[in-house]
């Protein structure tokens, strides 16, 4: 007598039906989604950070505006240059 075996013997795990997830997919989104969760809050951070040193900068311009020409003199700095010396580092002209 010849045994004849099926396919279902040589595989033990069951194939999914038609619509079923297998069990690493809803692993894989939830990663992904707390992927993207993160980059969405790293770039909410970097815009915050990104708001408060053009705050600063704007305040330290309404500093410099609010002293004298001899203050100004003083520290080498004409008035007509106070938004370049402020925001020297962000673009050269």
């Amino acid at each position: 007598m010849t045994y004849q075996s099926t396919a279902t013997e040589y595989f033990s795990a069951r194939m999914p039906a038609r619509g079923q997830v297998t069990s690493t997919t809803p692993f894989l989104s939830a990663r992904t989604s707390l992927a993207q969760l993160g980059q969405l809050l790293a770039r909410a951070g970097t815009a915050m950070m990104n708001a408060s040193s053009g705050a600063a900068r704007v305040a330290r311009v309404q500093a410099l505006n609010a002293k004298t020409d001899d203050e100004l003199k003083a520290m080498g700095i004409a008035r007509a240059d106070i938004v370049h010396h402020v925001f020297r580092d962000y673009y050269y002209a």
